[in-house]
């Protein structure tokens, strides 16, 4: 297996992990089954991290929803099999445009299984158009593209071709996916989404303080599945994932580790998720949620208040 296999290879563990953690009521979403079989069980706090990544990454976006009023773009880069555009829609938050992108075998299965559930074609109105063509989709609302992100003059001459407006309030969505690229090409993308989007957020969940001996576990199981963590050395803490975009061409960033985010989450609904499952060991959950993170950065040239998205 190549290591762009193995990568492709996580979005499916993450989609299953995802899938699993609904099932049990951590959080809602009707969508995620037409995108992944149920996998094995998984363990207390497993479920408890995704919940608290699932549950972080949306109050970002909410805000910023909320902030543009959604009349905005959300560009979703590495998007597997993400659920998120048809939560959105069902919600009645959904942007004005939203795009996911990802390697081309990835879309191709994406596009089967829309073409294949029509629980997923049943949020796009007769209005929106909905097209599906081998391993793209394309609607007036939402487009699934096909493009390596490593290749940043592909990425942006289908945002082009697409009609991405640059002046439009744009958030960028990465999950696990920079860590699994060479730092210079993570760079790359994070550099030019800073210089042309000059009102926007950037959010980006990944692994964090790997030097310690569970790091070293995490990254030695990956590399037994031939997946390497290529970026976790330029950015082995915390203040390293904010510099990495104040460096390149980001206003302001903030960052969290996932004990933090999951600390910050309304305890309401903290206690509703953890009388779910017992969990047996708390410090397994703060070892994992500490190895974790979400950073977020922010242009706001329009004045519209992003500076104040925040937990």
């Amino acid at each position: 297996m190549s290591q762009d296999e193995a990568v492709i290879s996580t979005n499916d563990d993450a989609t299953a992990c995802k899938r699993f953690a609904v099932q049990l009521g951590y959080w809602s979403d009707s969508y995620i089954q037409h995108f992944s079989k149920l996998g094995d069980r998984k363990t207390p706090e497993i479920n408890r991290g995704y919940y608290a990544r699932v549950k972080g990454m949306r109050t970002l976006l909410n805000q910023f929803l909320s902030q543009t009023e959604c009349n905005c773009q959300v560009v979703n880069l590495g998007a597997g099999f993400d659920s998120l555009f048809w939560l959105l829609k069902e919600e009645g938050l959904a942007p004005k445009l939203f795009v996911e992108i990802d390697f081309g075998n990835v879309t191709s299965r994406k596009c089967y299984n829309i073409r294949a559930r029509r629980k997923l074609q049943e949020v796009f109105s007769q209005d929106d158009g909905l097209k599906i063509d081998g391993n793209e989709a394309h609607s007036k609302q939402y487009h699934l593209l096909a493009v390596d992100l490593r290749k940043i003059d592909a990425l942006e001459n289908r945002l082009n071709e697409i009609g991405i407006d640059k002046s439009l309030p744009t958030m960028f969505i990465t999950e696990c996916v920079l860590v699994y690229m060479e730092p210079e090409r993570s760079a790359a993308i994070i550099n030019w989404a800073g210089a042309n989007f000059k009102t926007a957020v950037f959010i980006n969940y990944e692994q964090v303080n790997m030097q310690d001996r569970f790091g070293q576990v995490m990254i030695q199981n990956l590399r037994s599945r031939n997946c390497e963590l290529l970026g976790a050395c330029a950015c082995p803490d915390l203040e390293s994932h904010k510099q990495r975009f104040i460096s390149n061409n980001w206003d302001k960033a903030e960052v969290l580790d996932m004990m933090s985010v999951y600390n910050c989450l309304p305890s309401d609904d903290r206690k509703r998720i953890e009388r779910i499952e017992f969990l047996d060991e708390v410090d397994l959950l703060h070892q994992l949620l500490s190895h974790y993170c979400i950073a977020w950065a922010v242009n706001d040239a329009a004045q519209l208040g992003l500076s104040n998205i925040a937990f």
